[in-house]
């Protein structure tokens, strides 16, 4: 496993290699705002509010769901964001899925002036060059490079940057075939595929089965992984070995990608449903 999420505390994993060149690209344009796009428990939102604290630029999320408003200082994510400094504004669900659109983002611009935006996920062209940095020659022995997938930018990067021999496995955290549209645009080769059988239900969907997973996981490597993303790469990962899918001998790296501050969240939603909670304690 390669330990991306010991990068950094709070910018971790591939927000961190995401964000790199990005923020050197906001500071080349003499941008002082930073704006961008994530829901209630996003790991870009905080990474994207921590370092632009860091990096001397205001910072506004655009927060999907109206209600959260009201909840803001009850959410570790948002209060995390927020004691970093970055604003929020709240918009229905119906309102976020135009964050596209030209026409919103002028408007965000009427109201908030001349901001960089950085895509929800963090995901664009720059994003995609610093997660091509992820691998390196260290990882040449490698057969198999394997990730969880967002919204698609690091897989992307290790696409680009794998050896010939390597396949890239991905491991999508949501439903839908889409995703192989959204990692074309940014990945040249052909040495990849998705593996679609892992998202537990969906985005942000856990159950007692992977929770529990988590747990062992843990208890047994000290690794501690995030229920959104990592846990399920890794569940179907081994899941995988289990089945006999890869060739005998095969070498295998799994990217930690990081996200673990949602698991305080996350805990507190399956605290108030009274079912199992995710261990972080050695």
């Amino acid at each position: 496993m390669k330990r991306e999420d010991l990068i950094h505390p709070f910018v971790s994993g591939n927000k961190f290699r995401k964000l790199k060149y990005n923020l050197l690209e906001a500071k080349e344009q003499k941008k002082e705002i930073l704006l961008t796009f994530g829901g209630a428990y996003s790991n870009h939102i905080a990474a994207v509010a921590f370092a632009g604290q860091q990096h001397g630029f205001k910072t506004i999320g655009i927060i999907r769901g109206e209600e959260l408003g009201s909840q803001q200082d009850l959410n570790p994510t948002l209060s995390f964001a927020k004691s970093c400094g970055m604003q929020f504004e709240f918009v229905s669900r119906e309102a976020y899925r135009l964050k596209s659109e030209e026409s919103f983002i002028q408007d965000l611009r009427d109201t908030f002036g001349d901001f960089y935006l950085v895509p929800e996920g963090g995901t664009n062209a720059l994003a995609v060059k610093g997660c091509q940095e992820i691998l390196t020659e260290q990882d040449a022995g490698f057969d198999f490079i394997c990730c969880a997938i967002g919204t698609g930018g690091t897989i992307s990067g290790l696409i680009n940057s794998a050896y010939p021999h390597q396949k890239v496995l991905g491991f999508p955290a949501l439903k839908g075939d889409f995703l192989n549209d959204e990692i074309r645009i940014f990945a040249q080769n052909e040495n990849w595929k998705l593996i679609s059988d892992y998202h537990f239900g969906g985005y942000g969907k856990v159950n007692e089965e992977l929770i529990a997973f988590m747990n062992h996981f843990f208890s047994t490597t000290q690794i501690l992984l995030d229920p959104i993303y990592t846990g399920k790469m890794v569940y179907g990962v081994l899941d995988l070995i289990a089945n006999n899918y890869f060739p005998s001998g095969s070498k295998i790296l799994m990217i930690h990608t990081g996200g673990l501050q949602g698991i305080q969240g996350m805990n507190e939603k399956l605290s108030r449903k009274n079912v199992l909670t995710i261990n972080v304690n050695v």
